[in-house]
Order: C-alpha cells, then structure tokens, then sequence
C-alpha cells in the first residue's frame, strides 16, 4: 500500500507542477476559482521556524503532537486542514498526520491535542494509522517537518481514515490559505 501511495503521490506531483499550482507536501490542492491564497501564520511553543522538534514529539520521545497555534484563517473559510509530512524521507514526500474539517474559528491544537475533541476527524498517515506519529527518520539522519494548515471554503467529504491523497483531491478547488511551519529532528 506504501508503494501505491508513493507512487500516487508522485504522480501527482508531477501534474501539480505542470499546473503550476503551489505545493507543500509533494501533494497540493489547487485554489478556490478566482482566489489568491492568503497566507496564515502558524507558530509553535514547542519549536520555531528552521528549529529542532522536541525529543518528545518524534519516535524518540512520547510521540505526541506538539502543539500549534495559527492566524486568523481568510473570510469564508469554512473548515481547516492540517497535513505534518516529511519531504526528506527516501521513498518520497511521508506523511506523519492528517487532521481535516477542523473548525474555522479554531486557532490551536495543543500538545497532545485531539483534533476529534474540536469537532475534527483524522486521516491516515503513511505508517498506516489514524493518528498523529511524530518525526522519525533513519538513525543518524536529519529530516525536516512540514505542519501545514490549509484554509478551505467548505468541509470536506471524505470519510474518518482517509488517505492524504484522497483529503488533497477533496481539497483541490476549495483552498482559501494556508500556511506551514516546518522544524527538524533527527537522532
């Protein structure tokens, strides 16, 4: 099912590129008809932009989302995605975690945070579960982690458990902004 994934996903990116649409995890939506994506910040406690992950938001530690707090999402937006994937692994674009229709005046997820909690559901990540796993690259490596909040003008159709390719398809055509906060982690 990896193989499929990664291939999908490659794929995929390869006709964004040709669409010449903006792209943050190898997959991406395309905007809203006749929208200029906005940008939202988003920030951690835990870590800044460029910075180390903590020990305990990756494989090495507790595993357990480390928090994030963001801007105000653009007018009209009517649910929030948010994708934490890793560009560095070796097999292509991984993704860590995938929480979607969260609510649009939501501006944190805490530490350790559950996105059901909030109203959201989860997706599946590539290491086949339905929740959130943190940075975990080969030993001796260092990796980079995007966390990137999409922005959308309606709530998406998919089902709890959806794969990220399947969230990108609902997505496309409905971006309003996002933003992404990338940090490192390696051991």
């Amino acid at each position: 099912m990896r193989y499929f994934s990664s291939n999908l996903a490659i794929l995929l990116a390869a006709a964004c590129s040709t669409m010449a649409c903006k792209s943050v995890g190898g997959l991406a939506p395309n905007p809203a008809p006749g929208v200029t994506v906005a940008t939202i910040a988003v920030t951690s406690q835990a870590f800044t932009e460029g910075g180390p992950i903590p020990v305990d938001a990756g494989c090495d530690g507790k595993d357990v989302f480390p928090g994030l707090i963001w801007s105000a999402p653009p007018p009209g937006t009517r649910s929030l995605t948010l994708i934490v994937d890793d560009p560095d692994a070796p097999s292509g674009t991984f993704t860590h975690y995938i929480a979607f229709n969260l609510p649009p005046e939501l501006r944190a997820l805490r530490e350790g945070g559950d996105p059901v909690k909030e109203g959201g559901r989860l997706g599946r990540n590539d290491f086949d579960a339905v929740r959130y796993n943190g940075p975990c690259p080969p030993k001796s490596t260092e990796h980079h982690y995007r966390f990137t909040l999409y922005a959308l003008d309606t709530p998406l159709g998919v089902k709890e458990g959806s794969q990220t390719a399947d969230v990108v398809k609902a997505m496309n055509g409905h971006l309003l902004g996002q933003g992404t906060l990338t940090g490192r982690f390696g051991h």
